[in-house]
């Protein structure tokens, strides 16, 4: 099973996931701290805010319109690799995401 490697500023969370599960469920299944989903991954809420490698931005479809509208309002700054774990399926293999320090 393909592992979801949730870096962040004071360690790391891998967490294996099955191919397709949203990442922030992974994360909440997987007691990664700093993934809220207040919203239940609705896009309505910023607070599972990840970082995305650029090597890794094809494992994952498009932003959404709506997406994109959320990450203007997240508390950590937004990048150009800033997506919402809630809209990012698991890919078939390893993956590494990088945690903003506050969500």
């Amino acid at each position: 099973m393909p592992k979801v490697i949730f870096r962040a500023p004071d360690g790391d969370w891998a967490v294996d996931v099955p191919p397709g599960t949203p990442l922030m469920q992974a994360a909440l299944d997987g007691d990664v701290e700093g993934i809220v989903g207040e919203c239940g991954g609705n896009a309505m809420c910023a607070t599972c805010h990840v970082y995305v490698p650029e090597d890794a931005a094809d494992d994952f479809p498009p932003m959404g319109e709506a997406e994109d509208e959320m990450l203007n309002c997240t508390a950590s700054e937004r990048r150009p690799s800033s997506r919402l774990s809630c809209q990012l399926p698991a890919p078939e293999h390893d993956v590494l995401v990088d945690l903003p320090e506050e969500q």
